[in-house]
Formats: structure tokens, sequence, C-alpha cells
């Protein structure tokens, strides 16, 4: 039998809270942090308008208010998942925003704050491939040091004319580079695709997959494009509607790319949160628990697991 079939969360593919039980030896909770970056694909460094999809809030609808401090953000993330998670032990992650986009003096002041919280294990944060400057790869090299630390890159699609589309703002090379670079300093990397991207096809999303699982990140996340008030995707919608897959066609996607992927790659997410408040479409994504659960089944109809199929050898 399959390990994953097994596993301690009775999941069949590498988890995050799998994981992170090995590596601590205890629960630890992410805070989700706002430390109030842009992005230079918004303030025309690079373009304008950002990513088609992203939030008004810069894709962090759920971390805390970058009117307050980082420590007052994370005494108020606890609170929040306090009913939900039991933890004293916490990933700072700076989630909203390019989270390298500041001088690197800013940076290392911002990291050291949060690595002082109390209960503190490491770092997470979200950044852009084309923001990864030298003297920032340093710092990260040097607190990939110190403590434990993660670098998400949002790369959603291998196809540049898909990017291209979403208004990413750079090419795959660009991504290659940046990842080369991370992965030569053996700092973790964490990389996010998007489902359901328009004008993609079934194909595309598992080659996209398979290329990523290629290179072997620590982790990946896998979300489902939502449609959301506030962005230029939502217009695109309603001015010329594409079409979106549907929760089973979602199910039955994810769990090939789970086939596809190197069993040790932690699958940090198979299913993205969207905030009701703002949320237009797919509805279905709103019973996130559903999703997970038909996941779970799916997978145990094929009597399938993570890596079943993959070509990458660890």
């Amino acid at each position: 039998m399959n390990e994953f079939a097994i596993s301690g969360d009775n999941k069949r593919y590498y988890t995050q809270n799998r994981f992170l039980r090995e590596t601590f030896g205890e629960k630890v909770v992410k805070l989700s942090l706002n430390a109030g970056f842009t992005c230079p694909n918004r303030d025309g460094t690079c373009g304008t308008g950002g990513c088609i999809y992203c939030s008004p809030m810069l894709s962090g609808d759920f971390s805390g208010n970058s009117g307050s401090s980082l420590t007052d953000q994370m005494k108020e993330q606890i609170a929040l998942l306090s009913e939900k998670w039991k933890s004293s032990s916490y990933i700072a992650y700076f989630q909203a925003g390019t989270n390298t986009y500041a001088p690197v003096e800013k940076l290392s002041a911002l990291f050291s704050e949060a690595l002082a919280f109390p209960g503190t294990k490491g770092l997470t944060v979200a950044t852009r491939a084309d923001c990864l400057p030298d003297d920032v790869l340093k710092l990260l090299g040097d607190l990939s040091e110190q403590t434990f630390l993660t670098v998400e890159l949002g790369l959603q699609t291998i196809h540049d004319k898909t990017a291209e589309l979403i208004n990413r703002g750079h090419t795959f090379g660009i991504f290659l580079e940046s990842f080369e670079k991370l992965k030569s300093m053996g700092i973790r990397t964490c990389i996010h695709i998007i489902n359901g991207l328009p004008g993609e096809t079934r194909k595309m999303m598992l080659e996209t997959a398979e290329r990523v699982s290629g290179l072997h990140p620590g982790c990946i996340k896998i979300h489902m494009l939502h449609i959301t008030k506030g962005t230029n995707l939502s217009e695109m919608y309603r001015t010329a509607p594409f079409p979106l897959l549907s929760k089973e066609e979602y199910i039955s996607l994810v769990c090939d790319q789970i086939e596809l992927t190197t069993p040790d790659i932690v699958i940090e997410r198979v299913t993205g949160d969207g905030d009701k408040r703002i949320l237009e479409a797919p509805l279905w994504t709103c019973d996130k628990r559903s999703v997970l659960n038909g996941i779970d089944k799916e997978l145990k109809r094929r009597d399938s697991f993570q890596g079943k199929k993959s070509r990458t050898t660890i």
C-alpha cells in the first residue's frame, strides 16, 4: 500500500500539515500578514493594473490590516484562529502584495520584527520572480540559514501566451532564472499554479503541473481561478464570458496533477479560499470542504496517490 493512503492525516498526497508536524514535531499555524507592499505590476515599473485576477487587497484578502504593526497583526491573527486551531508555534506569512519589493533595509527590519514575535518558527515570503535582485537574494539566503524560510513564487502557468493574457508581467524564462537562483542558494521555494485560466485547456494545465514537478520545488499550491469584484478579470468575464471549470472537472484535474507530482513535494493547497464578500464565480468554490472531500474520494476511487504517474526522479 502506498504511504499516502495511510499517512498521518489520512491523505493520499503530502500535505502541509503533515510536513510541518514532521519538521517541528507539533502543530504550526501560518499567520497571514499585510506589510503594505505594492507591486511593480501595478505602479508602472513593469506594468499597471496588476494580474487580471488580483483583488484590490493584492491577494491578501484574509491577511492582516496594513495599518497595524506586524506584531499587532500577529496577535489579531492568533485570536482569529484560536477557535479553529490551538497552537503556540507560528510561521509569519508575508502574503499581501509583493513582499520583496522594497529596499533591503526595510525588508530586513520587517522580517526581523516578525521573527521576534514569541513562538515564531519561520517565515514565508510571497513575491514575484522579477523582484529578486541580488541584495534581496543575499538577505533571503542569510535568513534561510537562521530560520525556516519559504519563498513563494506566483507562476500560475508555464505558458507565456496565457501569462501575457493575464498580465503577469514576466515570462516563464524569467521565472526559471529566479527559481534556479533560489534553488542554488538552498532556499526552499513554493510555486503557485492556477487552474481554469482563460483559454487554457486541460492539457495545458497538466503540462504546467508536470513541468513544475520537474523543477522539484519544496512545495506547490494548486488554486482554482476566482473571479472577484473589482478586478480586470471580472470585467473581462462580464463582457466576453469564457468557460469555467465545474467542480467535478476541477476535482478530476487536480487528482491528475497530484498523480504527476513527485511524492516528496509538499502540496500545501489543492484549492484556494475565495472571499465570499467579493467572489463572483465559480460559486462552488465557496464549499471548500466539499472540494477537499471530493479530491480524497476520487483518489480513493482510482486507488491512486501522489506521484503514481510522475516521470520525475526524486
